[in-house]
């Protein structure tokens, strides 16, 4: 599958673009509304995750208005185009958003338009002809979260630029409700941007607070995004369709898988997320040694059993009676250690040590081919089975036996 974007060696991660992807000036999106003088700012933001492209943004700012694009490749492709009317207090007073057709740009689908109304944001969304309503309780200040799209990012980052404050928490609305993002000031051309629940984002900005580059490596996302010039995004739009009805979509960021295996009569299931490699280096990379991994992405990794087991060998054994649990891990360079925990229903990030049963020893072997899906296997043995967690070219193992 060929990339329109491909990135570049070397630390920067710079997108370079195909010859046949030609840059525009920014006319085919005209700000309006902007104050008189004002000359429009206009930029694209291309965000990554692992060696695969996943969207194309690009955006004009002209004083209180901004005008946006959007190409999104998961799970399948949208486009949308927004326009948002910032108060004298810089949030939202309107923002609409408008579905639209991969290949040809025109209106398709789903309308969603947000009116400031005293303190609260009257919202309408309507698909298919029907029209749903609901109202958002919000101050003067508080701006967009899109997941997966980052131009409202740069709002904020100006905006606690210009505060000059060491951190500044900024209301976005998500969803049905708002919540604070805490954006604080690491240097010069640096800052971070922590999501109340993914963890924390590097970012690097210029003199004004704009966003130049942003690393979700150590969040729950693990996206890279960067700024460059004004991009045409019909092209994309239209080879990712195209990928998209040739059964190629980009699919979940993280999909998930159930392993059902029986071993010695005992009925076992694992129910856990499917990350992609994606070009990554894994062990000790995107998934460090000496920490607790959630052992998958998502929810938390459940684990079923109808029987009691007993997972690992010699005097490193647990005993696992029949029930559901979690399991998390430590990985290390000779495979690390298996966290079995008693709590379920979880997020992944959600790990309590205290309601654990018990950890057990891993064993690194490696593998003869790339794993590109992280996988689960429930494998039986002579002995009983096995349990492997297998990514990239290597496998973390625990025997275990049937009591």
């Amino acid at each position: 599958m060929t990339d329109p974007i491909r990135k570049s060696t070397g630390r920067g991660l710079v997108p370079v673009l195909l010859a046949a992807v030609a840059l525009a000036a920014p006319a085919p999106l005209t700000a309006q509304g902007g104050a008189s003088g004002t000359r429009p700012d206009s930029a694209s933001l291309v965000t990554r995750l692992g060696n695969d492209t996943l969207a194309v943004e690009r955006f004009v700012r002209t004083g209180n208005r901004i005008e946006a694009e959007v190409v999104l490749r998961s799970p399948t492709v949208t486009r949308t185009h927004y326009t948002l009317e910032l108060t004298p207090g810089g949030g939202i007073a309107r923002l609409e958003g408008v579905r639209l057709d991969p290949r040809s740009g025109a209106p398709a689908g789903r309308r969603e338009v947000m009116t400031k109304v005293g303190d609260s944001l009257h919202v309408e969304v309507t698909t298919d002809g029907q029209t749903r309503k609901r109202t958002v309780a919000t101050d003067d200040v508080v701006l967009p979260f899109i997941d997966m799209v980052h131009w409202p990012f740069e709002l904020a980052l100006i905006r606690a630029r210009t505060a000059g404050a060491p951190e500044v928490r900024q209301p976005m609305l998500t969803g049905n409700r708002v919540s604070r993002f805490t954006l604080g000031k690491v240097g010069s051309d640096s800052m971070t941007i922590t999501h109340p629940t993914r963890g924390t984002m590097r970012v690097r900005v210029d003199e004004l607070g704009r966003l130049l580059a942003l690393d979700a490596g150590a969040t729950t996302r693990k996206l890279i995004v960067e700024r460059g010039p004004w991009l045409e995004v019909e092209p994309f739009a239209v080879r990712w369709a195209e990928l998209d009805a040739k059964g190629q979509s980009f699919g979940a960021l993280s999909g998930r898988a159930k392993e059902e295996s029986t071993v010695q009569g005992a009925e076992i299931v694992v129910d856990y997320g499917t990350p992609r490699k994606r070009g990554r280096e894994i062990w000790g990379a995107l998934v460090p040694y000496g920490q607790v991994w959630r052992t998958g992405a998502n929810q938390a990794t459940h684990f079923t059993t109808s029987r009691d087991l007993v997972f690992g060998t010699g005097a490193d054994t647990l005993v696992v009676p029949a029930g559901e649990y979690t399991l998390f891990s430590i990985p290390a360079a000779d495979g690390g250690l298996l966290i079995i925990n008693r709590q379920t229903g979880q997020t992944g990030t959600a790990y309590d040590p205290g309601r654990d049963l018990g950890r057990v020893r891993l064993t690194a072997r490696p593998l003869t081919e790339v794993v590109e899906v992280f996988t689960i296997r429930v494998e039986p043995t002579t002995a009983g089975g096995e349990l492997r967690l297998q990514w990239d070219q290597t496998e973390l193992v625990v025997p275990f036996r049937v009591r």
